[in-house]
């Protein structure tokens, strides 16, 4: 009997050790403090809306599978911008009666109809959702248009308005609204691509139901790739609220080339009806390879906050994690800054991070985590070294006037050809040093100059899990902390 027992306990303790090592391998690259769901595939963010004290994250999310396909409406809230929790699919895609097929629901936006401009709110407000139904069978779009769903419990449910779509101008590829309120005019606008033609159209509406061509916008920047994912804002300039300028913002190639997507962005001005741009050659959000189809907060007081996807379509598909693919960026918040080439985006984590900060790190050589901040004066020729064991190393540097960082012996690379790579942007003007954010969350990295006119994304794989930190050259460490869990 009691080698029996003996027997019996070995059994349940292998399968309890096999059980905390499956679950340390499913979470081994899973970001701390970055958002992703519990399990399965996630793409671009969708509705980013704050409403009655919780900010709703809806992103593309595939409720059946770890790669693209069943796209539906993923769902998290959060109080503080930093704690998510994983809601309910709140959109899901649904069988077409003509094709056989699914409709799935691609990108879109939410926001408040505050004043029931719709007549769908059952009090004097409401959550409304408008997004791409893509039209499809066996797998080939056959036709993409708008259509509109409504929420009367704070997003908890979600009904698809009974006489969708609200618009349709009959092409396979018109996607990505993205809907905010013009006080000016006391109207509804809506952002929208022609992905082939690179084309943004913006359009009105007094009631959300009906729709009315405004502008286009387009023939201008990067085209060397399909143009998805507008959005249209106004930022302060300088911090100053009663000096300000319009962005578009849009998603399509990216700075290294049309291998691998990016965003680009425009500076101008908003009349209600027509963008006009103050310049025609592109200028990039982002200079990593991972932050794409990002998009602002809707009804969001006093900053404009942004989130994006962690990922490159070049290899999204092929991520070595384990049970869950995708994750998104940390919240960023966006000014616009007067430089000498004229007025750029700045970007820089959100104040809330800070209530992530734990222990003090005051020596490299003790860090062991791989979820921290660190702030770094990088000069010529110098570099820190993240992941670093025998043969791995992921490197950020400065040299030749160049903020990079080098991906290429990070650890796990052979997964797809092109992820090895180096990261580089030229920061004008040309000086001696730069004072650079790291947000380093277990396999994702975010770079922001201190200037917040440069930001690098990039996902790294390290293959060993005791790795180490390192300043080499002319590197000082300015601060670090311990970022703690979501």
């Amino acid at each position: 009997m009691k080698n029996t027992f003996i027997a019996t306990l070995f059994i349940i303790t292998l399968i309890s050790c096999n059980s905390q090592e499956e679950k340390i391998a499913l979470d081994r690259y899973r970001p701390r403090f970055h958002y992703t769901p519990e399990k399965n595939w996630v793409n671009d963010p969708n509705g980013l809306v704050f409403h009655e004290g919780e900010y709703h994250l809806f992103y593309q999310y595939n409720p059946v599978g770890t790669t693209w396909g069943h796209m539906s409406w993923g769902h998290a809230v959060s109080k503080d911008l930093i704690n998510w929790q994983q809601l309910p699919v709140a959109i899901e895609e649904y069988l077409d009666p003509i094709t056989g097929d699914s409709t799935m629901i691609f990108s879109g936006t939410a926001f408040v109809d505050k004043n029931n401009t719709s007549g769908l709110c059952a009090g004097k407000d409401c959550m409304i959702a408008i997004y791409t139904s893509h039209v499809h069978k066996d797998n080939q779009g056959l036709k993409q248009h708008q259509s509109l769903a409504y929420s009367n419990d704070n997003g908890r449910t979600w009904k698809r308005y009974g006489k969708n779509p609200i618009l349709d101008i009959d092409r396979k590829d018109f996607r990505d609204p993205k809907v905010f309120w013009y006080e000016p005019q006391q109207k509804w606008v809506m952002a929208l691509v022609i992905p082939d033609l690179f084309k943004v159209q913006l359009y009105e509406s007094k009631n959300l139901l009906n729709w009315s061509l405004l502008s286009e916008f387009g023939d201008v920047g990067d085209t060397l790739r399909i143009w998805e994912c507008p959005d249209l804002y106004e930022l302060s300039i300088n911090g100053n609220p009663n000096h300000s300028k319009w962005v578009l913002s849009l998603s399509g190639s990216h700075p290294a080339g049309p291998d691998f997507v990016g965003m680009q962005y425009f500076v101008g001005d908003f009349d209600g009806t027509h963008f006009k741009s103050d310049q025609k050659n592109p200028l990039y959000l982002e200079f990593g390879k991972d932050f794409y189809a990002g998009i602002v907060f809707n009804n969001l007081p006093n900053r404009t906050v942004m989130m994006g996807w962690v990922n490159n379509w070049t290899y999204a598909n092929q991520l070595p994690t384990n049970g869950w693919r995708g994750a998104f960026s940390f919240p960023r918040e966006l000014t616009l800054a007067e430089t000498e080439a004229g007025l750029r985006l700045s970007q820089k984590p959100i104040d809330e991070l800070i209530t992530l900060r734990g222990e003090k790190i005051e020596d490299l050589k003790n860090l062991v985590s791989q979820s921290f901040e660190l702030e770094v004066e990088l000069h010529e020729g110098g570099n820190i070294s993240l992941f670093g064991s025998e043969d791995e190393a992921t490197i950020i540097g400065f040299e030749n006037g160049k903020l990079f960082l080098d991906r290429s012996k990070s650890g796990n690379v052979a997964f797809n050809k092109d992820f090895a790579s180096i990261e580089s942007v030229n920061v004008l003007p040309r000086k001696e040093n730069i004072g650079i954010r790291l947000l380093v969350d277990q396999s994702i990295i975010e770079i922001f100059s201190i200037d917040g006119l440069y930001t690098i994304t990039d996902q790294v794989f390290p293959t060993r899990q005791k790795t180490k930190v390192s300043l080499n050259g002319k590197a000082t460490l300015i601060n670090g902390w311990l970022l703690k869990s979501q």
